[in-house]
């Protein structure tokens, strides 16, 4: 009985340590104060403006990339509000058309808005960083599911955005995508 017990407090103990891992020093321990003062300083308004290339990859449960893609966006704002066409093109063919509606708010927060959202979406921004967190049902020949996810963009100093997204299904991540946004200079 007594080695049940060491097992279960064992057990116990790992799962807290996991959990305390993932508070303090994993992709969801982020916080955006963390990027307050961090240069440049991000505007969404310029830097998701005009045409837009972005290229990425996507990385399934299991850490290995299940899909890459380029894309083409257009972002025009009429002062807090913004809309951006987005328009995919998969390694294996598909093409995917998108648009999200964007919208700055007072208080600094973001509120997006897309047709393939659960509800809105929500975000913030200090210093070189954005955090979206929002409800994405995939495309039906995808199975449909409904994913939590978290956006995290950085702005670098040369004005290119990284974008690193996990997506979860029951707290448990299901896929992952990194990509680069870069305005096309016309």
């Amino acid at each position: 009985m007594a080695g049940f017990g060491l097992v279960a407090l064992g057990a116990l103990l790992s799962v807290g340590l996991m959990l305390l891992w993932m508070r303090i020093a994993s992709f969801q321990a982020q916080k955006i104060s963390d990027y307050a003062g961090t240069e440049p300083q991000v505007d969404l308004r310029e830097h998701l403006n005009g045409k837009i290339k972005c290229e990425g990859v996507i990385y399934g449960p299991l850490g290995r990339v299940a899909s890459r893609f380029t894309a083409d966006f257009d972002a025009v704002w009429d002062g807090n509000r913004g809309v951006m066409q987005e328009r995919f093109l998969y390694d294996s063919g598909t093409t995917q058309d998108r648009e999200w509606r964007l919208e700055l708010k007072g208080d600094g927060t973001i509120r997006a808005d897309a047709d393939d959202l659960v509800g809105q979406g929500t975000g913030e921004h200090a210093g070189a960083a954005i955090k979206l967190k929002y409800r994405i049902r995939l495309p039906k020949e995808a199975g449909g599911y409904v994913l939590d996810t978290v956006d995290w963009m950085y702005v670098t100093p040369s004005g290119t955005i990284v974008n690193r997204s996990q997506f979860r299904k029951f707290g448990i991540k299901v896929a992952e995508l990194v990509a680069t946004m870069q305005r096309v200079d016309t």
